[in-house]
């Protein structure tokens, strides 16, 4: 290895060591993706590059060239891995085309009541359903099928029988109100629910509030009967007498809408986010096509997955449902975070894949109840959703008692959900990672202009995971969107020269202190890495001189008394002046939503 080498890409004159070295490719992906030889898996390093390197004949202009490739003209920045090619399918179609693979392995798995399904029963019950969504219910192409559940083996099933027999389904928070529902069902109008007997209740009074009627169908968690009026998903599914021919009535394309989940985008209510099957089915080729987070399922080797993350949010959906599924994995459903259910379940079912939004990860790094043999069987591990500071993460490394092959990934509801994600290997957890296949992004300032390497502004997204619009929201989609289909995704981030992202917070989350920009999730980081504080959020409060000053909202850690000015002195040694916290709130939780991303408004209420 030349240090000619080192100075072409970046690292400078320093970088000879090999302690540098080894730094520089723990937190430059690209480079460690070189140092392990495979570079023919990049299109940035061709077949000349290679036999060059292997020579130890790198030219300057060549590994110039390289290390910024990924930066196109317009200042727009592509992904690092291959063009895939994306099927012309549907969603049902796409999750059961290798089904001949994996017929008897286990698909479902409950982790409450152990009921399971096996891939073939989950094929079969789920065309069973959706020929009687035809037959019984008349249900017909683009009709609207909403899912008003908790995570459950059957949730998919519901989903991909409503997709298969022509319906959108669109899914909804199984904790709202009555009147949070109606909201939904006021968008969506769906011609039939399916819903637990718990749900019941709500959902036939969000029907009264929106004046609507529809059936409804319930799914068991256990041995409770259909209240009156439901009919029973069960019977429905395993209606193996059912004509299926009736399904040749269906007539859906990719470029259709397959899935309404809701978002509220960069501002404002709820909206429903309109999902092709040629977005979800992209999203899941480009899951597999680039960094994969799973092993290839064969005869005597099955992943196992625990899907804790609601199914009804596009992550627990996206990423660990669809995609999960259409691979083989196994997949063990909870309901709903209990720390003892969870734990056990890592242990009992030798869970090897773990997708963790921030609160888990918080919860894995410091409970006491944690122990190194719940990772024991562990091979992949992310995080998303929301920023994850370091210090979570090298706290949940000390108790696995190894370091866990770990990423961090970015995506939205808008994005089916992935956007970049980190490759395998790299220790730059700061870091959201590079474009996935197929994918663009491009930085912008309040003025539209792109912007440059390691320039602050707000991330655009464009690629065929991106969706078609909010349904029925011109206004909205004129807001989202800019020239070329750009996706506004609100966050502010900046892309370095080697087209790595960093998310630094929500744009309409920043605190402006005397004109300066002030990120919470920077302050949040920082007040968690003092060794009294468990958690912590931080919201902007107005101000008659400064206009607004930050706020601090913090969890003590476990038995810990909190010392406001050892705190305040702590984090302003840390900081810009004008980053300086303000003020100390101590509370018992940080209010989430179920992908882990902090409820400031609530806060602000205090």
């Amino acid at each position: 290895m030349t240090d000619y080498f080192y100075r072409v890409i970046g690292c400078g004159r320093e970088s000879r060591d090999t302690h540098t070295r080894q730094r520089y490719t723990d937190s430059h992906p690209v480079g460690t993706i070189i140092l392990r030889e495979e570079m023919s898996r990049l299109r940035i390093f061709g077949r000349n590059a290679v036999k060059l390197f292997s020579h130890k004949r790198i030219l300057s202009e060549k590994f110039t060239r390289a290390a910024h490739s990924l930066w196109r003209e317009g200042n727009v920045v592509v992904s690092p891995h291959k063009t895939v090619e994306i099927p012309d399918s549907t969603l049902a179609q796409h999750v059961w085309a290798n089904l001949d693979r994996w017929p008897q392995r286990t698909a479902l798995v409950c982790g409450i009541t152990c009921r399971q399904y096996t891939y073939e029963q989950a094929y079969q019950m789920s065309r069973n359903f959706a020929a009687n969504l035809r037959k019984k219910f008349r249900l017909r192409d683009d009709d609207t099928v909403a899912l008003v559940l908790p995570n459950l083996p059957e949730y998919p099933l519901a989903l991909l029988g409503a997709s298969e027999a022509g319906c959108v389904v669109t899914t909804v928070n199984p904790m709202y109100t009555a009147h949070e529902v109606q909201h939904s069902f006021k968008i969506s109008n769906p011609k039939l629910v399916v819903t637990t007997a718990d749900n019941f209740n709500v959902v036939k009074k969000a029907m009264e509030l929106n004046k609507t009627d529809a059936p409804i169908i319930m799914i068991k968690q256990s041995n409770e009967s259909p209240p009156r009026g439901a009919a029973s998903f069960e019977e429905l599914a395993k209606d193996n007498s059912v004509d299926k021919s009736i399904l040749k009535e269906v007539k859906r394309i990719s470029g259709d809408v397959c899935i309404l989940p809701y978002s509220s985008g960069t501002t404002g209510l709820p909206k429903a986010v309109e999902l092709t099957h040629r977005n979800i089915v992209a999203n899941c080729i480009q899951q597999t096509e680039g960094v994969r987070l799973y092993e290839d399922t064969t005869a005597n080797s099955q992943d196992t997955v625990l899907v804790v993350l609601p199914m009804f949010h596009s992550f627990g959906l996206g990423m660990l449902t669809l995609h999960k599924m259409s691979v083989g994995v196994r997949l063990v459903t909870l309901p709903k975070f209990n720390p003892k259910t969870y734990l056990d379940s890592l242990l009992k079912y030798k869970v090897n894949i773990l997708v963790m939004a921030p609160p888990t990860v918080l919860f894995l790094g410091t409970s006491s109840e944690v122990r190194a043999d719940h990772f024991e069987h562990v091979h992949r591990s992310m995080s998303g959703a929301a920023p994850l500071p370091q210090a979570d993460i090298q706290r949940l490394f000390e108790k696995a008692n190894r370091e866990l092959n770990f990423v961090q990934g970015y995506g939205l509801t808008e994005t089916s959900p992935l956007a970049t994600l980190m490759f395998l290997g790299s220790k730059n957890y700061e870091s959201s990672g590079y474009a996935i296949p197929n994918v663009e992004l491009k930085i912008i300032n309040s003025e539209l202009q792109a912007l440059g390497p390691n320039e602050t502004g707000e991330l655009l997204i464009r690629g065929p995971n991106v969706m078609r619009g909010y349904k029925d929201n011109p206004e909205s989609n004129r807001e989202a969107f800019l020239d070329g289909r750009w996706l506004r995704t609100g966050d502010l981030a900046t892309i370095n020269e080697a087209g790595e992202v960093t998310i630094t917070d929500r744009l309409k989350e920043l605190i402006k202190v005397k004109g300066f920009q002030v990120a919470p999730a920077e302050l949040e980081a920082v007040l968690k890495e003092h060794l009294d504080v468990l958690d912590a959020a931080v919201v902007g409060v107005k101000d008659d001189t400064f206009g607004e000053v930050p706020k601090a909202f913090v969890v003590a850690r476990h038995d810990r008394k909190l010392d406001s000015k050892k705190i305040l002195d702590f984090v302003a040694e840390r900081v810009a002046p004008y980053k300086k916290i303000n003020e100390i709130v101590y509370i018992d939780s940080i209010p989430k939503n179920p992908s882990g991303k902090i409820l400031r408004r609530l806060l602000k209420e205090k």
